[in-house]
């Protein structure tokens, strides 16, 4: 076989990518290069220094494996394992939700509102300068140092709790999923990114397993639940409704059954003024920014996702609003 019939990492790219858009990838040049990345073991952009090398047999025989089962519609996630949230890497397996990037608007939101806060603190203490010296500076610079309690439910691989703990070096964070299997891979996430010691893992159906006279409560609830309506779930590409966890997808026949279950249960547990932000599908928007308008909650706000739909939905706990009688 001369030079230019060996498969070498740039023929081994071309033809994959080829190959992958017959079988309705929808990134398959991106799919190319990750899987032959993680048959190599090595970097994304070390193969663009490899392209006339042709990789030994064991690593063509290995991607090749990898390849037909993209074809055949597994995730590339959890084909090699991980998927970056926040710029983390998370590993990952078919028991948790690839973390998507629509979900980074809610670690934003959270954030977002945590820097008002603290801001609103600065000024109502009377150091203003501090303030205005805090509102100038950029998201990726200024610390939030609230001591804030924040609950994520749902938490899957951990990508929404372990990216606050990140950012907020004084959050108390609890983790809560129903399934053990998520929460063990949770667990390990949380021990890669050094935040295992600041997040309490605890199984539960929502928040079925705390007490209300018992429990802390939590400044902030966040969660990404299952909001896809059965109908809507037939309808996914197979890589989502074959591969992925469809107990953290469906939530029943109108895709708001899980969202008035938070709703419900986490207004027993917020302090009055706590916040609850969910993510949301731009097909159900209306229906829970309903939800969330009815005393005990007050609506807040939408927030739109990069593509200018509705995708996060944040509500103010008000006890107080509750009718009497």
């Amino acid at each position: 076989m001369t030079q230019a019939e060996s498969w070498t990492v740039g023929r081994l790219l071309q033809w994959t990518t080829d190959f992958l858009r017959k079988h309705a990838s929808e990134s398959p040049r991106l799919d190319a290069e990750v899987l032959l990345a993680h048959a190599r073991g090595c970097q994304r952009i070390e193969l663009y220094t490899a392209f006339a090398e042709e990789p030994p047999e064991e690593i063509k025989t290995r991607f090749r494996e990898l390849v037909k089962k993209r074809a055949a519609g597994e995730p590339v996630a959890y084909l090699v394992g991980t998927k970056e949230f926040f710029s983390l890497p998370f590993q990952v397996t078919r028991d948790v939700l690839i973390p998507r990037p629509e979900t980074e608007h809610l670690v934003v939101a959270v954030l977002d509102l945590l820097k008002s806060q603290q801001e609103k603190n600065q000024l109502d203490g009377g150091d203003i300068a501090a303030a205005e010296g805090a509102a100038a500076a950029s998201p990726a610079t200024k610390e939030i140092s609230l001591p804030v309690r924040i609950a994520d439910l749902g938490t899957g691989s951990g990508c929404i709790a372990i990216t606050l703990a990140k950012h907020l070096p004084k959050a108390t964070i609890t983790a809560v999923d129903r399934s053990e299997a998520a929460l063990e891979i949770a667990r390990r996430n949380a021990q890669t990114h050094g935040v295992a010691d600041r997040i309490d893992f605890r199984q539960s159906d929502w928040l079925s397993a705390f007490s209300k006279e018992t429990d802390a409560h939590w400044d902030i609830i966040v969660s990404n639940p299952p909001y896809i309506s059965q109908s809507e779930f037939e309808k996914l590409n197979k890589s989502v409704r074959d591969f992925e966890p469809t107990g953290a997808l469906v939530s029943g026949p109108e895709g708001t059954e899980d969202i008035r279950k938070l709703a419900e249960q986490s207004s027993r547990h917020l302090v009055p003024g706590g916040y609850l932000l969910v993510e949301l599908s731009p097909m159900i928007a209306t229906q829970v920014q309903a939800i969330l308008s009815t005393p005990p909650w007050s609506y807040v706000r939408t927030i739109k996702d990069l593509a200018h739909l509705a995708r996060i939905a944040v509500a103010c706990y008000q006890p107080d609003s509750t009718p009497s009688g």
